[in-house]
């Protein structure tokens, strides 16, 4: 017999429910039998047996990577992050002399950076007595027990769980109990909470920092963290690439791309040494991903291969020049993305390139070798790049303009409210901005009219 149709309705409905009911069951046996201790032999962290046999490899084949982080480490040079260089050095040649350096650095009074200490604990504990290892531990362990990690201190947190996953043999727990609440307190009660909601939960000059933390949390506990926020993962590779303006950077060793800024002054180069060690480690992360194939493109042009103190230990590290990529010229030339509200445009990817940038809130232009950062709402003029108009709203609630591109983007509005749009000569409609306050409309070709948006009332 045929059931009428509100009750096909509700068993319908039923059928949702219980498609949910046995999700969530499904996701919490998932995160019950998610393991929180470690037991890998080291090296446990970056190095796993695959990247230390192409980085041996490299070194047999005297690669222009290891030959400029050889002539650095071998001659003494200054280096600005001496017991990470050290004791990478020491894993791939094996030279203990380069080892004990930095042992000798991680039992000094002065090392207090918890990351490389941590990297030194894994990296070089064949170079360490019984006793030194015990110093080491307990110096790390007291650096572990120090609060003040900001919720959205991601390099804090990254050293934090590197730190943990070097001594786990010598924690009764095997890390578990600090591990965990990283894991599921700080990553997806704090942070993906707020990737979800739109708020800028990942500062930019923390991406690799980041990627450290995803890098040992997989090899280690076998947990894809990226899995909690699939759509901010995948739309990051485009993001990152974006997030440069045009033109290079000549530093005193190589090129440097620039990474997006709001600050006054010159460029820190600090931050370019970190956003392509960020792009990297997300290519070794994901080799296969298609996002990455344009960044493992953007890397493979050898002026920007990092030749200085602080960049050739990243560079050797994480480079795989025999990983295929694509031609970056093929990559969108704009990128919005409504979860984030970053909004990026430039005419091409030449280094002369137009480039509008929004990104938290902030407005920018580079044009003729300048960044002119703009003021919200005091752009009057549109900003044209590549087929697409943008116009900062003077006004939250109401805004009145002329549209005559198929994409307009109206920047500088209230995030996730409702406006209505009235359109000449088409019925009124309703759009919603996105987390960064902007309202993209999409219209006919030719279109030539004017437009009207008012904020409804919540």
């Amino acid at each position: 017999m045929r059931l009428p149709a509100p009750c096909v309705a509700v068993t319908q409905l039923g059928q949702v429910r219980i498609a949910l009911l046995f999700l969530l069951i499904a996701t919490s046996l998932l995160a019950q039998d998610e393991e929180f201790r470690v037991y890998n032999d080291a090296p446990r962290l970056l190095l796993t047996a695959q990247r230390l046999r192409l980085l041996q490899r490299e070194r047999d084949r005297q690669s222009m990577r290891w030959q400029q982080f050889d002539a650095l480490v071998a001659g003494g040079a200054a280096m600005p992050e001496s017991a990470f260089a050290w004791a990478l050095y020491y894993r791939v040649s094996k030279d203990a002399a380069v080892g004990k350096k930095a042992v000798d650095w991680a039992l000094s009074d002065a090392a207090q950076d918890l990351r490389q200490l941590a990297l030194v604990f894994d990296w070089c504990g064949p170079l360490m007595s019984a006793a030194q290892a015990d110093r080491l531990d307990a110096k790390i362990e007291r650096l572990l027990a120090v609060p003040g990690a900001t919720p959205v201190d991601v390099t804090r947190q990254s050293a934090r769980a590197l730190a943990a996953i070097a001594i786990a043999d010598r924690l009764p727990d095997h890390g578990e109990s600090l591990l965990k609440p990283i894991l599921d307190q700080w990553w997806r009660g704090d942070i993906v909470k707020r990737l979800r909601a739109g708020e800028p939960a990942i500062p930019r000059e923390q991406t690799y920092a980041l990627f450290e933390f995803l890098h040992a949390v997989r090899d280690n506990l076998k947990i894809d963290l990226r899995e909690s926020a699939p759509e901010y993962f995948k739309t990051l590779p485009i993001d990152h690439l974006m997030g440069h303006y045009p033109s290079s950077y000549q530093g005193p060793e190589n090129d440097y791309r620039i990474p997006v800024y709001v600050r006054d002054g010159e460029p820190n180069l600090t931050d370019a040494v970190l956003s392509r060690a960020a792009e990297l480690a997300m290519v070794s992360f994901d080799s296969n991903a298609a996002e990455n194939q344009w960044v493992q493109g953007w890397l493979m042009q050898d002026r920007f291969m990092m030749r200085g103190a602080l960049g050739i230990p990243y560079e050797f590290l994480w480079a795989n020049p025999y990983q295929p990529g694509l031609s970056y010229f093929l990559a969108p030339l704009v990128f919005h993305d409504a979860s984030t509200g970053h909004l990026f445009a430039r005419s091409s990817w030449d280094e002369d390139a137009i480039w509008v940038g929004y990104f938290d809130g902030r407005l920018q232009l580079f044009r003729d070798g300048k960044i002119q950062t703009l003021k919200a709402g005091a752009a009057a003029d549109p900003l044209r790049v590549s087929g697409i108009v943008i116009l900062s709203a003077r006004d939250r609630d109401a805004y009145r303009f002329r549209a005559d591109e198929e994409q307009t983007f109206v920047i500088g509005l209230a995030p996730h409210a409702s406006y209505d749009i009235e359109i000449d000569d088409q019925e009124l409609r309703e759009e919603q901005t996105d987390a960064g306050g902007t309202l993209m409309l999409a219209l006919p070709e030719g279109t030539d009219a004017g437009v009207r948006i008012h904020r409804r009332a919540d």
